[in-house]
């Protein structure tokens, strides 16, 4: 996969996940596996942009 797709791919997963984790905040629930993974994908989009970059 070239880093464009897998750049995509990231994006994508972050925001759909972003709208579940509204969704579950709204009923209370508890989101702490949902807000690592998020910030997991941060790091992930960091780590590709700089790739693409320095490309």
């Amino acid at each position: 996969m070239d880093l464009e797709s897998k750049l995509q791919e990231l994006k994508y997963e972050y925001t759909h996940l972003q709208g579940d984790l509204e969704k579950i905040e709204s009923t209370g629930q508890p989101t702490s596996k949902m807000t690592d993974r998020l910030s997991e994908l941060e790091e992930e989009i960091k780590e590709v942009r700089q790739a693409l970059k320095n490309k």
